[in-house]
């Protein structure tokens, strides 16, 4: 900012004016740092020695100072009257400021030289406030430089990390996700089997999967394959749960390194099924998705999205849960995969730091803006909050392991239940 006294001559720092300490002068010691060469010249007197024979021509001279510091705008500074006659001692010198006192025209009472002009005062807390507001700005530009984070930047020795062309590999995935979607109401056209019962099946697999340990982009390319297998294949009540095994089956085949035998896929499912079944059910599965088993999943989106949030091992565990929660919920199915990972992520951090917060980093990487997810994360948080009196509890069991960090013990965002989504 621009020293004071080049945008009002008149008004100097009172730490620029030599003498002011404990015992502060009178005007005097200011006007003598601020008479200067006039910007407005037919607003001053020319400098000269007032004599006695001048104070009795005039008895109300004009103080002869620059036009920024004259007596009316010090009064208005300082909210007084002004009183445009005062009396100069005779002998005294304008240029000589030190050897002049200014006295009241009304009652000739000099200013004590101990009390700081309130102009001054005034001034000096108007600068103070100027350069706050300076500060303020300066720290939101510098705050606006850094919101977006390079997540990339420590791993770019990293070939595994792909760092040349992992954006366009999210650009892919964003682009191709609707192909992995099925209409939320396929349900409808199934004769035998509702909602309901695709959520039992879904919450036992959870389970079966946790039993056997395996990896978590085998749940969610499970869980894709039955439904896309269920929107396009009529399938009856007692054949459902041979579904559920032999798209876990497949999944496996395609995620894992150690799969699972179909003899151990028939025992979890209490033998209800022989060998022959579960590999007929195999060709049929495979056929009709046509071999289409690289999809994007919420998985997919939730590694990258949770680098971009820089989280840590409890904001990971508590989005996985949330998200987890949504699987077994048919409803749920609406929304995109990306959006599903976006707004788990957006309700954890709701629910563990207490406010709504959607760094400008995260909406980058998402896509997605802070109103975009409130819909999908205020079901998220209904569900958080209703999961330990659901009936479906295979979710909360996992999450209320200390393998799992206790994630389900975890207060749920209750300010997002209440929140209302945009039109």
């Amino acid at each position: 900012m621009r020293g004071a006294n080049e945008n009002f001559p008149g008004i100097i720092r009172p730490s620029n004016i030599q003498g002011v300490g404990p015992n502060r002068r009178a005007l005097s010691a200011i006007n003598k740092n601020i008479i200067r060469d006039p910007a407005y010249p037919c607003a001053v007197h020319k400098r000269g020695v007032l004599t006695e024979k001048n104070v009795a021509e005039n008895k109300n001279p004009v103080i002869p100072v620059h036009r920024p510091v004259t007596r009316m705008f010090a009064a208005q500074l300082a909210g007084k009257d002004h009183h445009p006659s005062a009396e100069i001692q005779p002998g005294v010198s304008i240029g000589q400021s030190k050897d002049y006192i200014i006295i009241d025209a009304e009652d000739h009472t000099p200013i004590e030289d101990d009390v700081v002009p309130m102009f001054v005062q005034h001034t000096e807390a108007m600068l103070e406030e100027i350069d706050e507001m300076d500060a303020e700005v300066e720290m939101e530009d510098i705050d606006e430089e850094e919101t977006i984070v390079d997540i990339d930047s420590c791993d770019k020795k990293n070939p595994l990390a792909v760092t040349e062309y992992i954006d366009d590999i999210y650009a892919h995935y964003k682009k191709t996700e609707s192909l992995s979607c099925v209409p939320p109401s396929y349900m409808e056209n199934q004769s035998d089997i509702n909602e309901r019962m695709r959520g039992i099946l879904i919450d036992w697999l959870i389970e079966v999967h946790y039993k056997f340990e395996l990896m978590e982009e085998t749940l969610y390319l499970t869980v894709n394959l039955i439904d896309r297998f269920l929107a396009l294949q009529s399938v009856v009540r007692k054949k459902l749960q041979l579904v559920g095994v032999t798209a876990m089956l497949l999944a496996c085949k395609y995620e894992e390194v150690s799969v699972p035998v179909v003899e151990d896929l028939i025992l979890i499912s209490d033998r209800a099924y022989c060998r022959k079944e579960v590999l007929d059910m195999e060709k049929l599965m495979i056929n009709t998705l046509q071999f289409n088993l690289s999809v994007p999943t919420p998985y997919v989106f939730m590694r990258r999205f949770l680098k971009a949030a820089q989280s840590d091992k409890t904001l990971e565990l508590l989005s996985f849960f949330t998200i987890e929660l949504c699987l077994v919920e048919s409803a749920m199915l609406k929304f995109s995969p990306s959006l599903l990972a976006a707004a788990a992520i957006y309700t954890a951090q709701c629910a563990l730091n207490g406010f709504r917060q959607w760094s400008k980093t995260l909406e980058k990487h998402t896509s997605y803006m802070e109103h975009q997810l409130l819909e999908c994360a205020k079901l998220m948080a209904t569900f958080h909050n209703n999961a330990w009196k659901s009936k479906l509890t295979g979710v909360h069991k996992k999450y209320s392991t200390s393998k799992y960090g206790y994630a389900a013990k975890t207060k749920p965002a209750v300010s997002l239940i209440d929140a209302v989504c945009p039109l």
